[in-house]
């Protein structure tokens, strides 16, 4: 198991309050013709999804891609300071997913951010790539959402990968697990845990 030093989550919670967090927080999204249990599980404290490219999307007649992902609901926010903390893994040979987002954008867009699992790199969309070698080992995910000054930046074991520009919106929200996109592989999965949202006011 890949280890992280503790100053490293010293730093990035600095001055942060970490919000409670418990299951009426966390909603599942998931195929609609299938039962919640049928992509997810949660045992030992870890959220586990998985999913085909086969399956069908969150509604009859949407024409988006499948997902099996959480959104963390209660939070919504449209000012301040947010950060998202988790631990995840994914397996070998799962690639063309997107594994965590930050919903909500202006009008042209649906998410500020999307981080996606392409051939075992972290990619911010599409591209660019971020991290390498990310398959079958655990990583910790920092997400920090500075609003007022429409920036994200992304860390990963307690180092920051990017920073990506804000992109509007009226309210956002997190979400985690496994939300297919172009070229997604046939079966996909990602284990989480230690989910953590953290906020930062401005005074």
């Amino acid at each position: 198991m890949h280890r992280t030093g503790t100053s490293a989550v010293n730093y990035l919670t600095l001055g942060f309050t970490e919000l409670p967090l418990n299951s009426s927080n966390l909603h599942n999204h998931k195929p609609y013709n299938l039962p919640i249990n049928a992509r997810y599980s949660f045992k030992h404290g870890v959220h586990k999804f998985w999913l085909y490219s086969t399956d069908e999307p969150l509604s009859l007649n949407s024409t988006t891609r499948p997902r099996s992902e959480i959104r963390i609901r209660g939070y919504d926010y449209s000012h301040g300071i947010w950060q998202f903390e988790g631990h995840g893994f994914v397996p070998y040979d799962t690639s063309g997913v997107c594994i965590m987002q930050v919903f909500g954008a202006h009008p042209k867009r649906a998410t500020t951010l999307m981080l996606r699992m392409i051939d075992g790199w972290l990619a911010y969309y599409g591209g660019p790539f971020l991290v390498p070698n990310m398959w079958e080992r655990w990583f910790r995910l920092n997400v920090i959402h500075d609003v007022e000054a429409s920036i994200v930046k992304v860390y990963v074991d307690g180092v920051q990968v990017y920073q990506a520009p804000g992109h509007g919106g009226s309210f956002h929200y997190f979400k985690f697990g496994l939300y297919a996109q172009p070229n997604a592989s046939y079966y996909m999965e990602s284990r989480w845990k230690g989910i953590r949202v953290l906020k930062k006011d401005y005074y």
